[in-house]
């Protein structure tokens, strides 16, 4: 049976159970949703609604003696309701305001998409993450910066102020001043090119003989080339908040074995990023419970992430958290998060 096609009582009891649980973290007695639910029914009726949501896999009992606990089929049930019922998103105005302030400091979007995952995770009190692709974007610049021994860190800043960065090794020291010019050579000639134009640009060059006998070109279209690879699939990926996790653990029946494969996920983030490209398809909220995961590393936890799509950019604000977490809360934030950082780059553009 679907959460939609339960009767009107049976919701809101469900409804009044799972927000209990959430705040409490306890087993709901009977009792205590008849009390909350506002309904004036006795503990007796509510006795039998609950035990028909426990055959139909909404809710269960820990303990025979013990009230009841949210299933994460009871868990989607609550959120069916939550977004069947919303209304207009209120403003997380402070959250805007240090947008803002991050956005006049440096426009970068990775600088800024590395803010919002910290500011989403400190007010979610989880792990907060933000995604940005751009199909289509526009080279700006390309920066060249010698690190240690052969290494060079190969920065491709697009005007939609998103950046990518690689270290690459060069095979050989460069010197500072060839860097620069090869940086220089690359942005004349493709700067105000989409990215991926570039790249197959490069791709061709490389390909031609009379390069061989030009060294620093040669050296610029191959740092560049190993840089833009990976396109147009450019995406940039911020995640913020894991010691959040260490928070809850035990207590919400997470094993240290799975916190630790959820770590794990999150440093590698091309796990992360083709995790979330599986669940987002479009704009709009995106909420996976529990066992809807088809990572059995994320079965323990919840996922709450809002997409926006402005012309050929997209962007995923969202959060990872137990799936005890207050998901009416959680979904406002995300939601409100992901309008203010539109916002925020629309008038910083």
């Amino acid at each position: 049976m679907g959460s939609f096609e339960l009767p009107e009582r049976s919701r809101r009891l469900l409804a009044t159970l799972v927000r209990e649980y959430i705040d409490s973290g306890e087993p709901v007695s009977s009792q205590v949703v008849a009390h909350r639910s506002g309904l004036g029914l006795s503990s007796a009726t509510v006795r039998n609604v609950l035990a028909q949501l426990e055959e139909q896999g909404y809710v269960h009992q820990p303990h025979t003696s013990a009230g009841r606990v949210p299933t994460d089929l009871g868990y989607r049930a609550f959120v069916d309701m939550l977004l069947e019922s919303r209304t207009a998103v209120a403003s997380h105005a402070d959250v805007e305001q240090q947008l803002r302030r991050q956005a006049v400091q440096t426009p970068l979007m990775d600088d800024l998409l590395a803010a919002v995952s910290h500011l989403v995770s400190r007010a979610a009190r989880h792990v907060g993450f933000a995604l940005a692709a751009n199909d289509a974007a526009i080279l700006q610049r390309i920066e060249f910066i010698p690190l240690d021994g052969s290494q060079v860190l190969v920065v491709v800043v697009a005007r939609s102020n998103q950046v990518t960065q690689k270290v690459v090794d060069a095979g050989e020291r460069v010197r500072p001043d060839d860097l620069a010019q090869a940086a220089r050579y690359l942005n004349t000639e493709f700067a105000g090119l989409p990215l991926f134009e570039v790249r197959d640009a490069v791709q061709q060059r490389l390909r031609q003989e009379r390069t061989l006998y030009d060294q620093l070109l040669k050296r610029a279209l191959s740092l560049a080339h190993s840089t833009l690879e990976q396109l147009p699939n450019v995406q940039t990926f911020h995640v913020d908040g894991a010691a959040s996790l260490l928070e809850h653990g035990p207590h919400e029946g997470v094993s240290t074995i799975t916190l630790r494969a959820l770590f794990e996920m999150m440093e590698e983030k091309e796990r992360m990023i083709h995790l979330l490209n599986a669940y987002i398809d479009g704009p709009g909220l995106t909420v996976v419970i529990g066992t809807e995961h088809t990572s059995p590393d994320l079965r323990r936890f919840s996922l709450i992430a809002c997409t926006a799509i402005d012309g050929s950019t997209t962007r995923t604000v969202g959060v990872i958290g137990p799936t005890r977490m207050h998901y009416s809360r959680t979904i406002a934030l995300v939601d409100g998060t992901t309008q203010a950082v539109s916002r925020v780059l629309r008038d910083a553009h």
